[in-house]
């Protein structure tokens, strides 16, 4: 499973040119799901990026965490993230999870992320969407739970 995940002053998702989601201060998460992951995946990535101390504390360092500031989390399906450009000039998608299945892990993660006490929005799956954001910092990570 892979995420890039950014420090948002605030983010929104448009589908259709209706706000569909937004949130606040808090994390905008973009999340790819490979064919191989689980729940113990969704599982370390949910715990992984809500205590994040990436939140600045009264001294200006990283050192809080996205539970600690109360902050608001949007998770947006992004099967992109599991593009594959080493070869040729066209992205390969075969590490991608299937649409079933990622559409699974995708809900669980959010249902995860809620069950933490996390005010959480999403996307929408498998729509054309605009996301705005505005990034803080700029603060952007990678996670991948294939690196751990």
């Amino acid at each position: 499973m892979k995420a890039v995940v950014q420090r948002v002053k605030n983010a929104h998702v448009t589908v259709d040119d209706t706000m569909i989601s937004h949130i606040g201060s808090g994390l905008l998460v973009l999340l790819g799901v490979q064919e191989e992951d689980t729940q113990k995946d969704v599982a370390f990535l949910v715990e992984k990026i809500i205590n994040l101390r990436i939140f600045e504390d009264d001294k200006g360092k990283m050192n809080i965490s996205l539970k600690d500031v109360k902050g608001e989390l949007l998770v947006v399906s992004q099967f992109t993230l599991l593009g594959d450009c080493r070869k040729g000039r066209r992205p390969s998608f075969v590490k991608a999870a299937s649409p079933e299945k990622a559409r699974a892990l995708y809900e669980s993660f959010i249902d995860g992320a809620i069950g933490s006490g996390v005010v959480t929005k999403s996307g929408v799956f498998q729509a054309m969407m605009a996301v705005s954001l505005i990034n803080h910092g700029p603060v952007t990570l990678l996670l991948d739970t294939r690196e751990t």
